[in-house]
């Protein structure tokens, strides 16, 4: 069924809130643009002109897609070569979706979106819609066809997972770089000491390479073995500069809301890690190094301009 261009123009006007929840519920962009594409042809096939609430009816295509991607993902996920990390967005991406509260802010942080894929499908949905995009638990009841009680139930359980594992602290943008610049410091001194400061003592370190690019597939744990790891990843050699094709441009910026390091190797973004700030340090490293999971990233960063690199590594 052909559509009329008002109501082509309609689905457009909601395709930014729809990749954004989705992106929160899948944490990937690719998948998330899939399943708002996948939404667009369901609103084509449908008789449009009977549809009460579009915005309504969207959401709910769209959450329920997700949820059946989010089942398959599991099983896929069970068999992914190393550590699964969600994709990083930088600053300004407009995937990442409202930031006006700090609760909003805080559910496209990097560790919360780690923390949502210990959540079953339903809680996660739950928890996006109402934290992220302050949907009623009415209507949140009637996305996924379950009782308003249901949905408080859910998302009340859903809320106290995320809470018991979250250690972030929500910092500004000169605070981030100035943690940034602190840590890079540490790192590249060639001594543990100054790295182990600013770490907390629980520190943990974990990276996806996604089988593509070499990652250790359990994390680091304590201060002491994550200041070494850290210590040896930035301390060049011919091997990381074979790698990656090249010496790594290394620059601070904000991923996720997060203080994040981010490597270019000539135009190209080889790997972002997203920093964990607590009250008493840095309290978890997240690198993305999946080449898969960087093309979004590597288009945004082409798209800017940026300030001299900080170092040149490797």
């Amino acid at each position: 069924m052909a559509l009329m261009m008002k109501d082509v123009d309609r689905f457009e006007a909601s395709r930014p809130r729809l990749e954004a929840i989705a992106y929160r519920l899948l944490g990937s962009a690719n998948e998330a643009e899939d399943a708002v594409q996948e939404t667009f042809l369901r609103w084509q096939a449908a008789d449009v002109d009977h549809i009460e609430v579009p915005e309504a009816w969207l959401t709910k295509v769209l959450t329920n897609l997700c949820l059946n991607q989010l089942t398959s993902a599991r099983a896929r996920r069970e068999t992914y070569v190393g550590q699964w990390l969600p994709e990083p967005l930088l600053a300004g991406d407009p995937m990442l979706g409202p930031a006006d509260t700090a609760e909003q802010r805080e559910s496209v942080s990097y560790a919360v979106l780690v923390l949502l894929e210990r959540l079953s499908p339903n809680e996660r949905a739950v928890y996006v819609l109402r934290e992220a995009f302050g949907y009623g638990h009415r209507e949140i009841a009637d996305i996924l066809d379950i009782t308003e009680a249901a949905s408080q139930q859910i998302f009340h359980r859903a809320k106290k997972h995320v809470a018991d594992g979250k250690a972030r602290t929500e910092v500004d943008e000169a605070a981030a770089r100035r943690i940034v610049d602190e840590f890079l410091a540490a790192a590249t001194s060639g001594r543990t000491e100054p790295l182990v400061r600013l770490l907390t003592q629980d520190a943990i370190a974990v990276g996806d390479g996604g089988g593509k690019v070499p990652a250790r597939t359990k994390a680091f744990e304590g201060a002491l073995a994550v200041a070494k790891f850290m210590r040896g990843l930035f301390r060049p050699s011919p091997a990381k500069r074979a790698l990656v094709g090249g010496s790594a441009e290394v620059y601070a910026t904000t991923a996720n809301g997060d203080p994040a390091i981010i490597g270019v190797v000539d135009g190209r973004v080889v790997g972002v890690i997203c920093l964990e700030i607590s009250a008493d340090g840095i309290a978890a490293f997240r690198s993305q190094v999946n080449p898969d999971k960087l093309e979004r990233v590597t288009r945004r960063w082409a798209a800017e301009d940026h300030p001299v690199p900080l170092l040149t590594a490797f």
